[in-house]
């Protein structure tokens, strides 16, 4: 399944990819996830975890940087990981890319999510999946951007990253919100 997101970085695309590309800083603004392993420069361990109702998924994984373009702020990642109770995995093929926007950057972020297991019921529903993955998106970005700009630098106007600490999921509220977008869909005109 093909999932597209966006978000905002109060900074210029220059400054915006050394901090996205600093894993180890930009891990805890994930909801749910935890880096436990720096493998190298291109390689991560960690784990994600979410709870979607009754049902709580963890994941313990591996994300390899496949290509790095510096020049066009644009990088490739493969990424999988299994459940930590045998349900089954995930897979995906993430592609991000920066663009100036006004005096910061926008972020495109493409990915192409296989579910296996019994964890893939989940993706018949890939409406909800999206908008599951919509929300995740929308609390990264508001998490990184409280790391990027303190109090004091957003009053001098001068971004800066601070340290922060990961956040669990909040599974059930990110389902409702999945769940709303699929019934907005359902009843929005056609264009």
């Amino acid at each position: 399944m093909q999932i597209d997101n966006s978000f905002d970085v109060p900074l210029p695309p220059g400054e915006a990819w050394k901090v996205l590309l600093d894993i180890e800083r930009i891990a805890p603004c994930m909801p749910g996830a935890e880096l436990t392993e720096i493998v190298d420069e291109r390689n991560y361990k960690g784990k994600v975890s979410v709870r979607l109702g009754p049902v709580a998924l963890a994941f313990a994984g591996h994300v390899q940087f496949e290509d790095i373009d510096d020049d066009n702020h644009k990088a490739r990642a493969k990424a999988h990981g299994k459940d930590s109770k045998g349900r089954g995995g995930a897979n995906a093929t993430i592609v991000f890319n920066l663009e100036p926007a006004g005096r910061g950057s926008t972020v495109y972020v493409s990915t192409d999510l296989n579910l296996s297991g019994s964890i893939a019921q989940y993706g018949r529903a890939s409406g909800m999946i999206q908008g599951v993955a919509a929300a995740l998106i929308g609390q990264f970005s508001k998490n990184l951007k409280a790391q990027l700009v303190s109090p004091e630098d957003a009053a001098a106007g001068s971004p800066t990253m601070a340290r922060q600490e990961a956040k669990p999921i909040s599974g059930f509220s990110l389902m409702l919100k999945g769940l709303w977008n699929v019934v907005l869909r359902l009843f929005r005109p056609p264009i």
